[in-house]
């Protein structure tokens, strides 16, 4: 091949390069044997204080549905594990800021404020979410980060179902000797029961 015809296929074929590059930079959950099972992948890295998780799974409802019941902060204490209270406090059409209040075992109470965003088209549901400061509460009242996201797209298969991708990064802060199960209750072990929660909920709402 001459030389100008190989700069010519290699401009043609750049954007699709790009693509897949950028494709494979995603985290993405490893697949299970039922697409209805819960597959999680550990992204955590060495060198960070909290850890990484991402979950997939299908749930037998529509996207629409799964994303007005994500949509209903208020709503959380109903379904989410551990959440005791969820208080908006700042709402607009393309962020909320919500006050979130968990209660763990032996009586451990943690506090946050999250800043969600959705991004959504007619067929998708995005809803991202991040930590910021709340000033009035002391280290020990709170968790020093999290963030994490959303993301619904119809089942190929099956525009009824929705394939579920739910990811999530939680550094609880300092964690005292004996309280290391904090950690895997914020993270780890909180992808399984919240998948099943949402589950359970889309069920039981008409």
């Amino acid at each position: 091949m001459r030389q100008p015809a190989l700069i010519t296929f290699a401009v043609l074929c750049l954007p699709f390069l790009l693509h897949s590059v950028a494709a494979r930079a995603q985290p993405e959950p490893q697949s299970t044997g039922s697409d209805s099972d819960i597959a999680i992948t550990d992204f955590s890295k060495p060198s960070s204080p909290g850890r990484t998780f991402a979950a997939r799974t299908v749930i037998n409802a529509p996207v629409q549905k799964l994303c007005g019941i994500l949509l209903d902060y208020p709503e959380y204490p109903a379904f989410m594990p551990n959440t005791d209270n969820a208080s908006v406090i700042q709402a607009a059409d393309d962020f909320a800021i919500v006050n979130m209040t968990l209660k763990l075992p032996l009586g451990k109470i943690k506090k946050y404020r999250l800043r969600l965003e959705p991004r959504n088209t007619p067929q998708t549901c995005h809803l991202s979410w991040k930590q910021v400061p709340w000033e009035d509460l002391k280290a020990d009242d709170t968790i020093a980060d999290t963030s994490g996201y959303w993301h619904l797209v119809p089942h190929p298969a099956n525009p009824a179902r929705t394939v579920v991708d739910y990811f999530v990064y939680a550094d609880p802060g300092y964690v005292p000797f004996g309280f290391r199960w904090i950690v895997d209750i914020l993270s780890k072990e909180s992808l399984p029961k919240t998948l099943e929660s949402l589950r359970a909920r889309a069920a039981e709402l008409p």
